[in-house]
């Protein structure tokens, strides 16, 4: 089981949070010079000296530099949205020879009621990929922040993962586990 790896989401929040101050000062700037509020600046001025235009090779460089901006702004938006692994849907034969249609997400609620069951769990998602015969687990579990995280793989890798093998009879079900610790009280399943 390994996690995803979550190293670039502080550097993206503060070059996101720098970058919104840059722009709200650069935009607080022109909108007083516009105003005239500035003393040093005239907004009768020209913003460059002369009145020629620039050569046409000028302005394919700026529309080239601004048309490469926005597309890397937005593949770099397009990075920071979560991706989930896409549903599936087996196809099964039961003994009578009957053919049975499920989801993904229908196989997998088991499997996240016994992991929202385990001591510190605070909620847990589960997506079932693959085909039926190599079947992929991606879990995110999150958890207080004093559980132990130690004893609480363990018992998903000893318990919760041999029942899943079991129920979809394979030998062997690669695992990705994403294991968050939030705050706040931890909520009791009812069990009845």
């Amino acid at each position: 089981m390994s996690g995803r790896p979550r190293g670039r989401i502080r550097p993206n929040r503060t070059a996101l949070a720098l970058l919104g101050l840059l722009l709200l000062a650069a935009g607080g700037y022109l909108l007083t010079a516009h105003l005239d509020e500035l003393s040093w600046v005239d907004a009768a001025d020209p913003l460059v000296p002369g009145t020629e235009l620039p050569p046409d090779w000028v302005c394919w460089a700026i529309a080239a530099v601004a048309i490469g901006i926005g597309l890397a702004s937005l593949r770099w938006a397009v990075a920071q949205w979560p991706r989930n692994p896409a549903a599936v849907r087996w196809r099964a034969r039961a003994d009578s020879g009957d053919l049975a249609v499920l989801d993904s997400a229908r196989i997998a609620a088991p499997l996240v009621a016994d992991l929202e069951t385990y001591p510190g769990v605070r909620s847990a998602t589960a997506w079932v990929t693959g085909s039926g015969r190599r079947p992929r687990v991606h879990l995110l579990v999150s958890a207080a922040p004093d559980t132990d995280v130690v004893a609480l793989r363990a018992r998903i890798s000893t318990h919760a993962l041999p029942r899943l093998r079991q129920a979809l009879e394979v030998a062997a079900v690669p695992v990705t586990l994403e294991l968050r610790l939030e705050d706040g009280p931890v909520i009791s399943p009812a069990r009845g």
